[in-house]
C-alpha cells in the first residue's frame, strides 16, 4: 500500500480517487483564494477608509453602488459553482455507475463486524479480498441498524441499511492492505467495527478462492476450530487465557456450570455452545451485556462443530 498522503487525504488507491481528490483540492484552493481576497479587502478598506476624528460627521461617501463590481462578485461565484456542479456530477456518475464486468460480492453489516460472501461460496469476516485492477461491485445490507461502509483510500463511503440493498463499487489500483471502517455510529462497539480490504494479484486471488472453499480438509476438528476462532473474529471478544473481555473467557469452561443473567445456571456442554453461537441472546452469562451477534447463516455446520471441539480442548 502506498503510505503517502497529504494533510487532508490518505493515499488514493482506486480509479476514482484521482478525480475525487482533484475536485476536493479545487474547492479547497478556490476557497483559500477567495478567503484571501475578502480578508485582504477587509483589512485594506478598514484602514484606508477608517473614520478620522476630523471627519466624524461624514459617515459614508457619496457613492451608492458600483455596477461593474456588483456584476463581478455575482458572476465569478456563479461560474465557480457551475464548474463544481458539472465536475461533481461527472465524478458522482463515475462512482455510482457499476461496470458491467464487475465481480459482485455480498456485504452484510451487523453489530459489530462485516461479513463478505463471494459467488464461489467463500465467506469471510472483516477481511475483503479483491484482485487488483478489476472492478468489484458490493451489494450491501444490514442485519440490524444503519452502518456505513467506508474505505478512505478508495474514496468510497456508502450507508448500509436494514431491509434494503445499497450498492457501491471500486477498482483498486495498488496491491496492499487498506483499513475499512464503519462511518455511522451503530452502538457501543462502533469503534471496534474495523476491517481490512486486501488487494492481491489476480493469480493470488484465484489461489485464495480455491483455498478458501475448503472445509478444513486435512485438519482435526480442534485445529480447524482454532483457525476459525481467529478468522471469524471470535478472538476479538472472547479470551482463551482466562481474562474476560467484551464476552466471557472460554478457557476451561466446557463441562462447567455457567451462571446466567436471569439467576439461573447452565452446564457449558455442546448444546449450550451451539446455542450461544446461533442464538446468543437465549442464555446471557451473568455480568455481560447481550451484545454478541448471531452467526446463524454465517457458519456452516462443520465450522460450528469445529469451534465446539476447539472450545472443548481449551484447558
Amino acid at each position: 500500500m502506498d503510505s503517502t498522503g497529504t494533510l487532508f487525504l490518505p493515499s488514493g488507491s482506486s480509479t476514482v480517487s484521482q478525480d475525487v481528490d482533484a475536485l476536493f483540492y479545487f474547492m479547497v484552493y478556490a476557497s483559500i483564494v477567495l478567503l484571501g481576497i475578502v480578508v485582504s479587502g477587509l483589512i485594506y478598506f478598514g484602514f484606508r477608509y477608517r473614520r478620522k476624528r476630523q471627519e466624524a460627521e461624514r459617515l459614508t461617501a457619496g457613492i451608492s453602488h458600483n455596477t461593474k463590481l456588483e456584476i463581478l462578485w455575482s458572476v465569478i461565484p456563479t461560474i465557480l459553482v457551475m464548474i463544481v456542479f458539472v465536475w461533481g456530477f461527472r465524478v458522482f456518475m463515475d462512482m455510482h455507475v457499476v461496470p458491467a464486468e464487475a465481480t459482485e460480492i455480498k456485504v452484510t453489516g451487523q453489530k459489530w463486524f462485516w461479513t463478505f460472501d463471494y459467488p464461489e461460496g467463500v465467506n469471510t469476516l472483516n477481511e475483503l479480498v479483491v484482485p487488483v485492477d478489476k472492478p468489484v461491485k458490493l451489494l450491501m445490507s444490514s442485519k440490524d441498524v444503519i452502518h456505513s461502509f467506508f474505505v478512505p483510500d478508495f474514496r468510497i463511503k456508502m450507508d448500509v441499511l436494514p431491509n434494503r440493498y445499497s450498492v457501491t463499487w471500486f477498482e483498486a489500483t495498488q496491491m496492499g492492505e487498506y483499513p475499512l471502517f464503519c462511518a455511522e455510529f451503530c452502538g457501543d462497539g462502533h469503534s471496534d467495527m474495523i476491517g481490512t480490504v486486501k488487494v492481491v494479484s489476480e493469480r493470488e486471488y484465484a489461489a485464495w478462492l480455491e483455498e478458501g472453499s475448503y472445509s478444513g480438509e486435512g485438519l482435526s476438528l480442534a485445529d480447524f476450530g482454532e483457525a476459525l476462532f481467529s478468522s471469524k473474529a471470535c478472538i476479538t471478544c472472547h479470551s482463551i487465557e482466562g481474562k474476560p473481555m467484551a464476552g466471557p473467557h472460554l478457557n476451561g469452561v466446557f463441562g462447567k456450570p455457567v451462571p446466567l443473567q436471569d439467576g439461573g445456571e447452565v452446564i457449558a456442554d455442546e448444546n449450550y455452545i451451539r446455542e450461544s453461537i446461533l442464538e446468543p441472546q437465549a442464555s446471557i452469562v451473568a455480568g455481560f451485556q447481550p451484545v454478541m451477534p448471531t452467526y446463524q447463516g454465517i457458519l456452516k455446520d462443520r465450522e460450528i462443530d469445529a469451534l465446539i471441539e476447539y472450545i472443548k480442548s481449551l484447558k
